[in-house]
Order: C-alpha cells, then sequence, then structure tokens
C-alpha cells in the first residue's frame, strides 16, 4: 500500500489495470469469487465497437471501411495491423493509437455509466478493469488504483499462449506502446504481483479485506 484511500464517490470505486499479460483478469475472478461486481473495459469495448452507432461510423472514418467485416464483426486482424504494427514510416508514431482510443474510450466511460447505476446497490465495492486506466484518464474518477505487475518475459509467454494468431513482434509491439511499468507502479495506490514468488489470492485477499474495512 502506497497511501491511504480517501473515497470521491457515494461507494467505493476501484480500478484494476496493467500491461497486456499481466494477468489482470484472473485477478478479476478472485475478486468476482469474493461476490465483488467487475467491470471488464476490454470487453466492453468490443461490445460497443458493434453496438454503438456512433462509434461505428468514427472508426470507419478514422482507419476505413475496412475496419468491419460485417455491420456485427470487427476485423481485428486488420485493426491490430492497421494501429499497433511498427511500419518503416512511423515506427516511433503513436498517432494511430490515440486516434482509436479518443474514439473508443468515451464511448466506454458512457457504458460504464449505465453499468455502475445497475450495479452500485448489488457489490459490496465495485471495479473496473481497463489496460489503458492511466492513458484515458478514467483513473480520476475511482477511489483508488491497483496494479498487476508480472515480468516481462513471462507477460509475453502468457500472450502468445492465449492468443495463438499473434506473433512474438506483435505483442512486443503491443508492449512497446503501452504505458512503461515503471511508470504504473509509480502511480499505483496497490500492486498485486502476479509471477511465481508471490502467492496470487493471499495478495487479493488481504486487498478484499483493506475495502471491506473502509465500508
Amino acid at each position: 500500500m502506497k497511501k491511504q484511500i480517501v473515497k470521491k464517490n457515494e461507494i467505493l470505486q476501484l480500478g484494476i489495470t496493467g500491461g497486456i499479460g499481466t494477468g489482470k483478469s484472473t485477478v478479476c475472478k478472485i475478486f468476482e469469487t469474493l461476490g465483488i461486481a467487475v467491470y471488464d473495459a476490454d470487453s466492453r469495448a468490443k461490445s460497443v465497437m458493434i453496438t454503438d452507432n456512433i462509434l461505428k461510423q468514427e472508426l470507419k472514418e478514422a482507419f476505413g471501411e475496412e475496419v468491419y467485416l460485417s455491420e456485427n464483426e470487427v476485423n481485428r486482424d486488420f485493426l491490430v495491423k492497421t494501429v499497433f504494427s511498427n511500419q518503416p514510416d512511423n515506427s516511433n508514431d503513436n498517432s494511430k493509437v490515440e486516434i482509436l482510443n479518443s474514439i473508443v474510450h468515451p464511448a466506454v466511460g458512457r457504458d460504464y455509466q449505465t453499468w455502475y447505476n445497475e450495479h452500485k446497490d448489488k457489490s459490496p465495492y465495485l471495479l473496473k478493469e481497463a489496460a489503458l486506466m492511466f492513458e484515458s484518464d478514467s483513473y480520476k474518477v475511482l477511489d483508488a488504483i491497483i496494479v498487476v505487475h508480472a515480468p516481462l518475459e513471462e507477460r509475453i509467454k502468457r500472450v502468445l499462449k492465449r492468443d495463438s494468431h499473434r506473433t512474438e513482434e506483435q505483442v512486443k509491439d503491443i508492449i512497446s506502446k503501452q504505458m512503461p511499468e515503471s511508470e504504473k507502479l509509480k502511480r499505483a495506490d496497490f500492486v498485486i504481483y502476479n509471477d511465481a514468488s508471490h502467492p496470487l489470492i493471499k495478495q487479493v485477499l488481504e486487498l478484499h479485506e483493506k475495502f471491506q474495512s473502509l465500508l
């Protein structure tokens, strides 16, 4: 723990973030078994990319009609290659990532507010899971942020095992465009270490007990 929580909201709202492959989803599943409602921003983003017509039009205007295979299916391979793959003429340019985030994040923010209204009376406290918590500024309205940390090589192995369609180079490209791990750890209120040296469930239980004590 780095500091005491000062509640900003009527119900405790906590963020949980970490780079690709750190194990955020695994940590969230443990919290869910404890009866905590978890908003998965990345999964919900995939949903709003299909259901939000304004967002769909903005994506087409930004990246071309090819971004959708059909009205109900995003061309994910095209989107990943277009946004994340380094090209000779833009290897140091994150502008496409920023454009994508500027389109998707506001829609996810609106979706989270709807979800919050549905769950605020059903859970002791709420968790919002997002890979780009700090980058999107969504952390500012939350009471505290948990960062899940794991060694780089382990992260790459996990992603390659989970996402068989990705290459190691693609995973490294994605990691290189995310906030540096050192910066995430600096901003964290709490850190969960998802590695061979720290029991994962024990860390989650300790945090759960702390959050419960604040209610």
